[in-house]
């Protein structure tokens, strides 16, 4: 887990619930940094530098692709 680097970088535990079902759901591993410290503590968040997102570089791009979706609203044609 060494060479797992911070690809996104979130303030409360709640967001990262959905995330963490679709980077499972992909095989891809991650990990989240603070993220113990800041469901108990939430008001460290700033002081922490708020929940890393980790993960190898070789799964950036798809990492990127999954967060990209997740901050596009919905498009109704």
């Amino acid at each position: 887990m060494e060479s797992f680097q911070t690809i996104a970088i979130f303030n409360y535990d709640h967001e990262t619930v959905i995330l963490k079902h679709l980077l499972e759901q992909e095989g891809i591993p991650y990990f989240f940094e603070n993220e113990m410290t800041l469901s108990v503590v939430p008001m460290y968040s700033a002081v922490l530098g708020g929940i890393k997102l980790k993960v190898h570089p070789n799964d950036f791009e798809q990492v990127q692709e999954i967060l990209d979706n997740l901050n596009n609203p919905l498009k109704i044609v």
